[in-house]
């Protein structure tokens, strides 16, 4: 079929198509068979029958199509594979239109049969102000509602005026948005797509999008204030793009860029209308308050943040510019840039944008030779040595340092980027390939003979820039591309200078947000917030927190809580000799700390010291024996191992592991750094962490937690208190499974002692797999400590974000419940909270007098700034030293047991000061925190047995795996360890 196009003088950049026919819809051209090589660069000439080609094209289509084919065939890779179509979920039914619930989600709650009785048809209820469940065992329905908040707010403490880095963003609610589905061939980077819409508005604004300036999130999605003159559109855009072109020094280091030139690169823009909506609020009968539309608050979002997208390196929701403060080395081949986060949200007193200060380590954009000699002691030296080779271990530090990085090559004019997937096995010199004759070419002759470069870095190997077929660049000649945010491990080096970028007091903070507010790259400086009739103020939200009354402590623990006779031994592991002198000091003056806590320390086992060298944490089979001689050495009555390190070492996760696992004993490491100073604060501070891990206390309330809150708690009635968190493995790791772990109390009503499960599940995945299985053996550790089970259940989720709640709500507390039925008619209330930390909320004094100072712990905010409607609170529960601090959110999915607001905020705040290793209260509520610490130390077990298994490199199963990955199990603990706080 063929095309009849009725006008062929279109604009010389852009065309616009009426018509609704494909355009692929041509056989090949003849020129498809040019030759290029398929491994390695092609020559940067264009075609000899481009110009022929160009004159004799009479349909628009077919030039289209050699443009569009060339650029793919010009390429190091073929495209990319489709991506695997996965069907969206059926849409779960909404609940009866009668139901007075917030985002409703019916599903059914199915309940495990009960072990070793047999299942009767029960009915559970349990019913409050919030919200209503019914479970029916066999036949279950259930509608789970995110908790609405009981009352409108604490009215406990004194009140304290405050600011909100929130800023009121005032709108029309009939404002239409027109969403456009935009698609763009070849895809382009997000850079190249905002050009091309620049080019578009700049030419066709007038007459296709009717005068308007649409706003683009950079993708596939283009909101605009007006309706364009048609539902589709079709358009030609014919953009100039800078190629990058770098010259060599001797030695592989490079120059300055010369002047850039631009290539013309022709894109497909199609454009169709999706949908159209406006911001009114659709209320359901009897509510007086709804939601707005998300796909209304999406759009507006989009829209603020397309000015500062312009101006700014984008990063998720955080926007970098060298403007703000400029880039600052941190060594190790990166940088640290300040920026800003961005974040709209729905709260009290409306729409409001969340600013806050952002910082950042990007990669250098250097060469890669200069980059590993910044990021590799080792390879310092190497413009010096061109003739150095890498033995294996070295191998793999360079690939795990340039492992997904992005680069550009430098030999010849080109607009391309390639992602760096690892290295190749054999050196450069010894590198060959076989083009697409089947011709075989050796890698130093082809560059010598079609680029006139000889490479100087013969031993060292190339870059492997294809997941699945071998494509070859040497290292010398590619640079790292500008704007890669680095998102592996920093150095304790890197991690302090990004610190201090980012420590601000609070004043100063408070700057630099409202200067961003003000200033050209903020998101009111544009021109979509007057397109779209949007406001957005410039002052920060002010409102009224409270300052809670801090708890008393007891100053003399009871005698039963005093851990006497703890037999123990002392590991120096390296160290010098005027270091290793200092050891008996050390030894006095801990015995001594530990004494005045109620912890003695046998004085029977410090007579005989292990000195070790350093490089026994390098072999963990060496590390194995001489733990167990030491254990043989205490008469296999071992309950603690103190091991002073010269310095950090991979090996330190070893240890723990085999110690943990094996050897039964809790460890506390320290570094002879520290100890030679010996200051007073560290030796009181390794003090409390001993006394935890051994099964001591430190903290407890003078009242206890029955009298705080009378109306629920009583003493003859126990209550548990858990925690649970997931870690996940670094950004680039898409194999090693995630670890997931759960805390409970064990005591009541002290609740300062906790026992720990860990398990590994799938990679990456939030909602915690074995919960069910966890929460039962907590349950299980509580009866045989108190003879009886708990009467509720306080559970403290950490790591969620808001977009997980209703899924974690839905999946967890069937967990836990499901946990519940494995007990005879048990049937506890149960409150799910969830802890965010990970938030850009930041609360500022209003008081000019103290505005540099942080706000006072025991501060709570649960008005204006909040959820309209879901029971939530900002707590700051600890004393900002340094910067400023940062308020924990607490927002509250359940609750059967129908807390206020007043009491539970005093016993989360009270339960900041049972930290079994800290004397103060600290940021957020302990449960969390140990859960935090426990995932912590499973990851650290799976890190440490990975690298071994492979070496220390990445598993080559990750690069090019079939099917999802195994989970790695976690190592048993041992039955001496596993109800101690070993990981505090």
């Amino acid at each position: 079929m063929e095309e009849k196009t009725k006008n062929h003088h279109t604009n010389k950049h852009i065309r616009n198509f009426k018509s609704r026919t494909p355009l692929l819809h041509k056989p090949p051209p003849p020129f498809h068979h040019v030759h290029t090589n398929p491994l390695l660069f092609p020559s940067s000439s264009p075609h000899q029958s481009l110009n022929l080609l160009s004159t004799s094209i009479h349909s628009s289509h077919y030039y289209y199509y050699y443009c569009f084919y060339s650029q793919f065939h010009n390429t190091l890779l073929p495209p990319p594979p489709p991506l695997p179509f996965h069907p969206s979920p059926p849409l779960l039914p909404l609940p009866p239109p009668d139901q007075r619930f917030f985002n409703s989600i019916s599903k059914p709650l199915s309940l495990p049969p009960v072990v070793e009785r047999k299942q009767k048809k029960q009915v559970f209820e349990h019913k409050d102000n919030i919200r209503n469940i019914k479970v029916i065992s066999g036949s279950t329905e259930a509608a789970l509602v995110v908790a609405k908040r009981p009352d409108s707010g604490g009215q406990e403490g004194s009140v304290i005026y405050l600011l909100a880095n929130h800023f009121l963003v005032k709108f029309d609610p009939s404002q239409k948005i027109y969403h456009y589905n935009v698609d763009i061939t070849p895809h382009p980077s997000k850079e190249i797509a905002r050009l091309i819409k620049q080019k578009l508005v700049e030419t066709e604004g007038k007459a296709s999008f009717s005068g308007s300036v649409p706003a683009f999130d950079g993708r596939q999605n283009v909101y605009s204030p007006v309706e364009f003159q048609e539902d589709k559109l079709e358009f030609f855009v014919n953009l100039p793009i800078q190629t990058c072109k770098t010259l060599m020094k001797c030695g592989g280091d490079l120059r300055e860029k010369q002047p850039e030139k631009k290539v013309d690169k022709l894109f497909r823009v199609s454009m169709r209308l999706v949908s159209k909506f406006d911001g009114k609020k659709q209320r359901k009968e009897g509510e007086s308050w709804a939601p707005l539309p998300q796909e209304y608050i999406h759009a507006l979002d989009v829209i603020l943040r397309e000015n500062p997208t312009e101006k700014c390196t984008s990063i998720g929701r955080s926007f970098y510019s060298s403007s703000m403060g400029g880039s600052k080395e941190i060594g190790g081949g990166s940088v640290g840039l300040r920026g800003f986060f961005q974040s709209l949200r729905q709260t009290q007193q409306g729409l409001a944008l969340n600013i806050d200060l952002s910082i950042a380590a990007f990669h250098e954009s250097i060469g890669v030779i200069a980059y590993l000699q910044k990021k590799l002691e080792f390879l310092k030296d190497l413009s010096r040595n061109k003739g150095r080779e890498l033995s294996l271990e070295e191998r793999r530090e360079v690939e795990k340092a340039l492992k997904n990085i992005r680069a550009f090559v430098c030999h010849r004019e080109t607009v391309q980027r390639y992602r760096v997937f690892g290295l190749t096995e054999e050196i450069t010199e010894s590198l060959w390939f076989q083009d697409r004759d089947g011709k075989q070419l050796r890698v130093m002759s082809y560059f010598k003979d079609h680029y006139g470069y000889e490479i100087q870095f013969k031993n060292l190997p190339c870059l492997q820039i294809s997941r699945t077929r071998p494509c070859y660049l040497p290292m010398e000649l590619c640079v790292i591309c500008e704007g890669q945010k680095f998102l592996g491990k920093l150095s304790d080096d890197q991690t302090a200078k990004i610190m201090q970028m980012g420590c601000q007091r609070p004043n100063q903070r408070k700057d630099t947000i409202d200067k961003v507010m003000s200033g050209p790259v903020g998101p009111s400086s544009g021109k979509q917030t007057r397109e779209f009739n949007l406001e957005v103020s410039r002052e920060m939200t002010l409102l009224k927190g409270r300052v809670l009354q801090p708890p008393k402590l007891k100053l003399e623990r009871p005698r039963s809580l005093v851990v006497k006779g703890t037999r123990w031994a002392l590991m120096s592991i390296g160290g010098s000799s005027d270091q290793k002198s200092t050891v008996p000091k050390f030894i006095h003056e801990l015995t001594q700390k530990c004494e005045h806590l109620g912890v003695f320390l046998s004085k029977n086992t410090t007579s005989t010291t292990f000195f070790e060298p350093s490089h026994i944490l390098n072999n963990v089979s060496l590390l194995e024996l001489k733990l167990k001689e030491i254990q043989r050495a205490a008469s296999s009555n071992l309950q603690l191992i103190i091991c002073v390190m010269e310095r950090k070492h991979k090996g330190y996760g070893d240890l723990k592991r085999i110690a943990e696992t094996k050897i039964g004993v809790v460890t506390q490491c320290c570094l002879y750094p520290n100890i030679t100073k010996l200051n007073s604060q560290f030796v009181s501070n390794l003090a409390l962490k001993i006394n935890a891990k051994i099964g001591g206390t430190m903290s407890e309330l003078y009242n206890s937690i029955p009298s705080h809150i009378p109306r629920l708690f009583r003493l003859d009635e126990p209550v548990i208190f858990m925690g649970a968190d997931v870690t996940h493995p670094h950004p680039f790791d898409d194999c090693s499974p995630s670890v997931a772990a759960v805390v409970g109390s064990i005591n009541w009503p002290e609740a300062n002692r906790y026992v720990s499960r860990m398990r590994s599940q799938t990679h990456r995945q939030e909602i915690i797999q074995d919960l069910d299985v966890m929460v039962k053996e907590l349950l299980e550790d509580f009866h045989k400590a108190l003879k009886k089970l708990p009467n509720r259940i306080i559970f403290f989720r950490d790591g969620v974000s808001e977009t997980q709640f209703k899924k974690v709500l839905q999946e967890e507390l069937q967990a836990i419940k499901a946990a519940c039925s494995n007990f005879d008619h048990y049937n506890p209330t149960i409150t799910f909270a969830v802890v965010q930390k990970r938030h850009h909320t930041r609360l500022f004094r209003r008081d000019p007098v103290c505005h540099h100072e942080n706000i006072p712990p025991g501060t709570v905010v649960d008005t204006v700034i909040t959820h309209p409607k879901e029971f939530d609170f900002y707590l700051c529960s600890h004393l900002g030293v340094k910067g400023t601090s940062r308020p924990t959110h607490y927002h509250i999915l359940w609750d059967e047991n129908e807390f206020t607001s007043d009491e539970l905020q005093r016993l989360v705040y009270n339960l900041c000061y049972t930290f079994v290793r800290c004397t103060k209260p600290v940021s957020i509520v302990p449960p969390a925190y140990y859960a935090h610490l426990a995932a912590y130390r499973g990851r650290l077990y799976i890190e440490r047995s990975s690298e071994l298994t492979n070496g220390g490199s990445m598993n080559p199963s990750c690069v090019s795996r079939v099917g999802p990955p195994k989970t790695i199990p976690l190592p048993k603990l041992s039955d001496n360890v596993k109800n101690l706080m070993f990981y505090c």
